[in-house]
């Protein structure tokens, strides 16, 4: 089985290595220090107070490697629609591309019927670039739940977590989604096959359009954001909103509201992704976290005031510190970036 991890920064290289070690014919694209390193050194992972190291092919020439089995996308939304023109030489007639990231995806409608069907979101994918250059139907959706970071070049450290939600767009049980689901698992991860992925999808951007900008604007851990009586409230109105547009798309919401942000809380003193990329100035994940649910209330008519006042005030943070690329007249390069 040939898998190419296409950005082998923390979750790609943590997936990288493991992958490898259970016996997949692993590839990686990566870029700068980090890449140097693997070359020299192969791609260490700490996990569990132990070492492990894998040798693997990397690069940062996707023509190099030639069609793959899978290609899992382990980039930011943003990132991945700068590159996908690039990943054309790893495509061949039977490959799966396994987007690997946080928000809606751009896939999102493929295999809905009715008035929504093959409709493209284009806070995410301007111009249909990966709809178009990819196609809908190679994608396997992947919602991530470990936490993970690069330590060093070259190093990722495992911190937490080791979920992987996988499923087809077409709700479909397929030989390629139940391959890659039990080569995940032989790996050591938890990688159950789905029948509604985008229930999981939503489930965790739920957490992450409020979280991850509310922490960008106040510096707030995870811990404050969700117990603070003032910024869990804003969360909870903007959950609210997202739910009523969740629900009219016809997603399933298997806990509450107070629920889900009680869960975060527990997760305790956590810097979100959206905080640490600030922090780094790396770009920030707006789009698919934030700008994608309102273009979504817009489609179907539900007002989103808490979101859009909260996604107006990240963007103009996000513009002022010069980290938040706008599609497509804008495209930043830069290190790789956290995920939660």
């Amino acid at each position: 089985m040939k898998i190419c991890i296409y950005g082998a920064g923390a979750i790609g290289g943590y997936m990288g290595v493991l992958l490898k070690l259970a016996g997949a014919d692993v590839s990686l694209i990566a870029r700068g220090a980090h890449l140097a390193a693997i070359k020299q050194n192969g791609l260490k992972l700490l996990i569990n107070k132990e070492e492990k190291v894998a040798q693997m092919h990397a690069t940062d020439d996707p023509k190099s490697l030639g069609p793959q089995d899978y290609v899992i996308v382990a980039l930011k939304a943003h990132q991945a629609w700068e590159v996908a023109e690039q990943m054309k030489p790893l495509l061949g007639k039977d490959t799966a591309v396994v987007t690997a990231q946080n928000g809606l995806p751009w896939w999102y409608f493929y295999g809905f019927e009715g008035q929504y069907a093959n409709r493209r979101i284009e806070s995410v994918d301007p111009g249909g670039r990966q709809w178009d250059a990819i196609g809908p139907e190679r994608v396997i959706g992947c919602t991530v739940y470990p936490a993970t970071e690069i330590s060093a070049p070259g190093v990722v450290k495992h911190i937490s977590g080791d979920k992987f939600g996988l499923g087809e767009p077409t709700r479909k049980t397929t030989e390629r989604v139940q391959k890659l689901s039990d080569i995940m698992n032989k790996a050591g991860f938890k990688a159950p096959v789905m029948p509604e992925i985008r229930n999981d999808i939503w489930l965790k951007l739920w957490g992450n359009l409020c979280f991850n900008p509310i922490s960008a604007l106040t510096r707030a851990t995870l811990d404050v954001v969700a117990t603070d009586p003032g910024t869990r409230n804003l969360s909870r109105h903007m959950m609210l909103e997202a739910e009523r547009i969740g629900r009219r798309i016809g997603v399933h919401f298997r806990v509450d509201v107070d629920r889900r942000i009680d869960g975060a809380a527990k997760v305790g003193a956590h810097r979100t992704s959206m905080l640490q990329d600030l922090d780094k100035g790396r770009p920030l994940e707006i789009d698919a976290l934030l700008t994608s649910v309102q273009e979504l209330g817009r489609l179907v008519e539900l007002e989103t005031p808490h979101i859009d006042a909260v996604l107006a005030l990240v963007q103009q943070m996000g513009r002022v510190a010069k980290v938040y690329p706008t599609f497509p007249d804008q495209v930043i390069a830069p290190e790789e970036e956290a995920i939660d």
